[in-house]
């Protein structure tokens, strides 16, 4: 029997809801905590009651633990998605089963995805199966509908969410608020990116005298707003610094002229897409603004991307940037599984492998506030682990075993199902007749 499937067979031999009052420990692991320990080898962690116990290299495992032996494996915290709509999107060609769009004046800065999100979603299986523990579900653009209504530069309020299969699924509402600027926002606006900045400038400007003078917008006397009321109440979080504005971005002076604007109004941003970021690095770390990269992204495909570079990464993380990454395609929702492949390109290309691998697990929490539950493992936080067989940023390399809130969660998926079906073809039925 291989090692690989005597892990499994241990794993699965004990259910999901049980494990939650069960304590379960995990041996032999070299463990990379993301956390002031750093990597253990031949180490323990402890799980109880779907959160961390005791993770180090000489942990006593307590008495009636289940134990599980992941000798020469790898175990990480989990993974987390930066940004795309899983749980929001079924299929992109059928509108249907579309959530995420935001179209209209109505609610556009407001605009909160967070109650369509569908635990149930068969991506997320696909997703959870490669690692994928917990993922910000964003709104997007997109072109107008039949009706008109036409997407606006604010696609509204983002939030982060755990894969755990059942309910507690929400883990931080309004975690972002996303913003389209750059060439896409200059389309929203009308024609030109300057156009978006005005839009932008004017929305926050608004925000301020409402927060001042709304018993007075109230009663009618105050002038007419850029915005909705509901569109200014959801800025006043922005305008406190509880919710950073999430800007779809590129071009280096685009983001030259959104950091003044950020220093001008005291307002966090995170950059997403951001291309030519690497040109601004030092400005970028001054300002302690993150960035969510697409390293897959690293060709000049649009005019705003002429100086994409595939050490972007490098450059970006060895100027103290923190760095996630994702991308702004439909493919960061059905395929948020190719984060570990974008770390991947970043260390082929020159950034550091821990930093690599903190930067799809330890930091996106860092960046949307989830940090004091996720991201690491340390004593006291939710137990979202991953065993691994080998490098977790080989392209060949899948997790043996996923856990979440300390229980483990099948690997089985609509995509395994398909491929089991026809694997066996010792069977007198046809294909669409096997389970």
């Amino acid at each position: 029997m291989s090692a690989r499937i005597a892990l499994q067979i241990a794993i699965l031999a004990f259910p999901f809801a049980p494990a939650l009052a069960e304590t379960v420990a995990i041996t032999g692991a070299r463990i990379h905590t993301m956390a002031a320990l750093g990597t253990l080898e031949n180490a323990t962690v402890v799980m109880q009651d779907g959160r961390i116990v005791a993770v180090g290299a000489d942990v006593v495992v307590p008495d009636g633990a289940t134990l599980i032996d992941a000798g020469g494996k790898i175990i990480t915290p989990g993974i987390l998605s930066p940004f795309g709509q899983l749980g929001l999107v079924e299929v992109d060609a059928v509108a249907g089963t579309v959530d995420a769009v935001q179209r209209g004046t109505q609610y556009s800065a407001s605009f909160d995805v967070a109650e369509a999100y569908n635990p149930r979603s068969t991506l997320l299986a696909v997703n959870r199966s490669e690692g994928i523990t917990g993922a910000l579900i964003a709104p997007m653009p997109s072109d107008p509908d039949e009706f008109g209504n036409v997407s606006s530069v604010f696609s509204g309020l983002a939030s982060f969410v755990s894969l755990q299969p059942g309910p507690g699924f929400l883990v931080r509402r309004g975690a972002a608020m996303l913003v389209n600027l750059g060439e896409s926002g200059g389309d929203l606006a009308g024609g030109s990116r300057a156009a978006a900045l005005q839009m932008l400038r004017s929305a926050i400007a608004d925000a301020r005298d409402y927060r001042e003078n709304r018993a007075a917008w109230a009663r009618g006397e105050r002038r007419a707003y850029s915005l909705s009321g509901a569109d200014l109440e959801a800025l006043q979080a922005v305008l406190d610094g509880t919710v950073a504005l999430m800007v779809r971005v590129n071009r280096a002076s685009d983001i030259s002229v959104l950091l003044d604007l950020a220093e001008e109004y005291s307002v966090r941003l995170i950059l997403l897409g951001a291309a030519e970021a690497w040109m601004l690095a030092k400005e970028l770390a001054a300002a302690d603004v993150p960035v969510i990269l697409d390293t897959t992204n690293n060709l000049p495909g649009s005019f705003d991307q002429l100086n994409a570079r595939l050490d972007a990464a490098a450059i970006l993380s060895a100027a103290g940037v923190r760095l996630t990454f994702g991308g702004e395609s439909s493919s960061q929702t059905h395929n948020a599984r190719n984060i570990t492949q974008a770390a991947g390109i970043a260390v082929a290309n020159g950034m550091n492998r821990d930093s690599a691998l903190r930067a799809i697990t330890r930091t996106p929490a860092d960046i949307f506030g989830i940090e004091e539950d996720f991201g690491s493992l340390e004593t006291g936080k939710a137990a979202d682990l991953i065993v691994w067989p080998a490098d977790p940023l080989e392209l060949t390399s899948f997790p043996e075993s996923v856990f979440i809130a300390g229980a483990p969660v099948s690997l089985q998926n609509r995509q395994t199902l398909l491929r089991d079906r026809y694997l066996d073809p010792d069977t007198d039925k046809p294909p669409a007749f096997r389970r």
